[in-house]
């Protein structure tokens, strides 16, 4: 079973409000056994022309964590959390 990672680039339009949803999302990843290797930082575009906001990146056990992770009932709570507050763009990808 390989690794997964969920890949999120966020433009977050009301930080007080997001920062709720970063507390409730953060309890979510662990409850699920996840843990952030990104969660912010600087970006440095090296080649294309994507132009990130705020990246995030997840990892998980396998796919069907990260997959469990993001329709848990606890995640589900740091959604509702989130609207008005950030444009979200998120991927999963397989590890290898």
């Amino acid at each position: 079973m390989s690794s997964a990672y969920i890949i999120a680039n966020v433009t977050v339009t009301n930080p007080e409000q997001y920062a709720e949803y970063r507390r409730l999302s953060s309890l979510a990843v662990q409850a699920c056994g996840g843990e952030f290797c990104v969660r912010g930082g600087a970006v440095e575009v090296l080649e294309g022309d994507w132009t990130p906001d705020r990246v995030v990146v997840l990892k998980f056990p396998s796919v069907e964590k990260a997959k469990a992770y993001y329709n848990s009932v606890e995640y589900t709570t740091a959604i509702d959390a989130r609207q008005g507050a950030s444009i979200m763009r998120m991927v999963v990808v397989e590890g290898v």
